[in-house]
């Protein structure tokens, strides 16, 4: 969330956990369906016995895309998003995709500004 926030990239950020009331500055919510908006994409950091329902809360909230971050594999979550017609991501991180896509994820750790695998030269 911290990368989002200040990447150069315009993310309305909404974090959700019923134990907090503010992470990183951002006000937090109790859960999705108490956002004040319908969230495009829901990124989830849980075990993947608990997405099933994060999936239904999901598409109960509105969301378009449910996003398990690397290491979660949740196939029962998958259809259930699926079947409602959400795009779905499994065991990727949404900081490493960005970086990726918008040039920024180096071995070194920096800015290169190309979006390539290959090695120049």
């Amino acid at each position: 969330m911290t990368y989002l926030a200040s990447s150069v990239c315009d993310f309305d950020l909404y974090p959700v956990n019923p134990r907090e009331t503010e992470i990183n500055g951002f006000e937090c919510y109790p859960s999705l369906d108490s956002l004040p908006v319908r969230p495009d994409l829901v990124d989830v950091f849980r075990r993947a016995d608990d997405c099933p329902g994060i999936a239904r809360d999901a598409i109960d909230a509105g969301a378009k895309t449910l996003w398990l971050q690397l290491g979660i594999v949740s196939d029962e979550a998958a259809a259930i998003a699926l079947d409602a017609g959400l795009d779905v991501v499994m065991n990727r991180c949404t900081k490493i995709e960005h970086a990726r896509f918008a040039g920024g994820l180096h071995l070194a750790g920096f800015d290169t500004g190309v979006i390539s695998s290959r090695r120049a030269g």
